[in-house]
């Protein structure tokens, strides 16, 4: 038998150092760059409404209540 083969958890090991596994880093830098990235292309796309404008006014929608629930103000029953 070979007795010159030393366990890795002898008592003359040194003491490893927490250094996280290889494919956490390499996930973690994915994630890293996909948000990087869609991030440069949602500001070179920029605003998804541009006519779109929040109101601080408290006013209501300017489309003439001829689209969407616009013309709803009461519940008439009728």
């Amino acid at each position: 038998m070979d007795d010159s083969r030393e366990s890795p958890s002898g008592a003359g090991a040194p003491p490893r150092k927490l250094v996280p596994p290889p494919a956490l880093c390499g996930f973690l830098l994915l994630l890293a760059l996909v948000f990087v990235g869609s991030y440069a292309v949602g500001a070179s796309a920029g605003p998804v409404a541009p006519g779109m404008h929040s109101s601080t006014s408290g006013g209501g929608n300017d489309d003439g209540g001829g689209g969407g629930m616009g013309g709803m103000h009461g519940g008439d029953g009728g």
